[in-house]
């Protein structure tokens, strides 16, 4: 049973031979070509290269195009700051939208043009190419308000949402519009599945009904291109108390890739049993706490998920955000080879 195959009956909540794995090994992959972040985050080249070579090395049963989180607000002109060893962020003292008037003037702007989608399209299809008979590949797009939170800064964008929601709406509307046609070009590129960045839905973050207010409309149009399409759409959302419930009813995904239990469970227990029918589960290894934990450990942890979430599939077990981008491949190893062993199928 190859990956894809092993991936789609876990989809369809079934027992495929062993529980499907997937470190998120997107930047850490830089080790097997030796390349700096910033090279290998604008060279679709370089990236896809990398990304095939480290799942091929370890065998993990999925591709994600997650890169970073500056692609699309680059392409509207936010000024980044590149590094050579950590993910691009944006100019904290420059930032695109310098006021509340400025929602208004945001312009949409074409995917297939600019330089960082049109290099995230084509990195996709090179993906597609190389591992799409076997590997699933799944897209990996920023939801619109994060972007927009990029573009204006989190600070500024909040206090707005509350003092000028429809200036900030019309920006939305317009950032929604744009990600539409990202995501039809992903979707033409060969991905098999969207994954929608859905930054500010947790409670640590942002209130449920004031997520569902600003993001929700928006992500559910985009949710339903991607179904219109024929294609999966799944969320990663790393942050603390996630709101499973609102996402699911606005957006009907196929998979949730998730760090910490949601809001309204307080076990993964009660987490299975509540959304393990309704979606796909993938998680939640603390990424964090690799960077000092023991193998022992390590397989101590994959072992507990596995006997709570592996019963009738629907479970990936997967890091709940990024694999450190500087760290070796050890402890991705060691997850493969629990899933592989501990998380076989009778």
């Amino acid at each position: 049973m190859n990956s894809r195959e092993r991936m789609t009956l876990t989809l369809q909540h079934k027992e495929a031979d062993h529980v499907p794995v997937y470190p998120l090994i997107n930047s850490a992959s830089r080790q097997t070509i030796g390349c700096n972040y910033e090279e290998w985050t604008k060279d679709a080249d370089k990236c896809a290269e990398s990304i095939i070579k480290a799942t091929d090395l370890l065998d993990v049963d999925c591709i994600c195009t997650l890169v970073d989180l500056s692609v699309e607000a680059a392409d509207w002109g936010m000024k980044m700051i590149y590094y050579e060893d950590q993910a691009a962020c944006p100019d904290h003292n420059d930032f695109f939208l310098k006021s509340e008037n400025d929602y208004e003037t945001l312009p949409v702007i074409n995917p297939r043009e600019t330089p960082r989608m049109s290099e995230m399209i084509r990195m996709t299809k090179k993906l597609v190419d190389a591992r799409g008979e076997t590997k699933p590949i799944v897209a990996f797009v920023f939801g619109p308000l994060g972007i927009l939170g990029m573009l204006r800064g989190h600070d500024y964008m909040f206090m707005d949402l509350i003092m000028y929601p429809e200036k900030v709406h019309k920006a939305l509307r317009t950032i929604t519009d744009t990600l539409k046609e990202y995501c039809r070009a992903l979707i033409e590129a060969g991905a098999d599945a969207i994954m929608f960045d859905t930054l500010f839905s947790s409670k640590t973050i942002m209130r449920k009904e004031m997520w569902d207010d600003f993001e929700g409309p928006y992500i559910e149009e985009l949710a339903e291109l991607v179904h219109d399409a024929g294609k999966m759409v799944m969320i990663h959302n790393c942050g603390d108390g996630i709101y499973f419930d609102v996402q699911i009813k606005r957006m009907h995904p196929e998979l949730i890739s998730f760090l910490y239990l949601p809001d309204d469970c307080e076990s993964m227990e009660e987490l299975k049993e509540k959304y393990g029918h309704q979606t796909t589960l993938l998680g939640h290894i603390d990424p964090g706490e690799l960077m000092v934990t023991s193998k022992e450990d390590l397989i101590k942890q994959c072992r507990e998920q596995i006997d709570v979430y592996k019963k009738d599939g629907g479970f990936v077990l997967a890091t709940g955000c990024e694999y450190p981008a500087q760290m070796d491949f050890e402890h991705a190893k060691t997850m493969v080879e629990v899933a592989k062993t501990y998380g076989r199928y009778e």
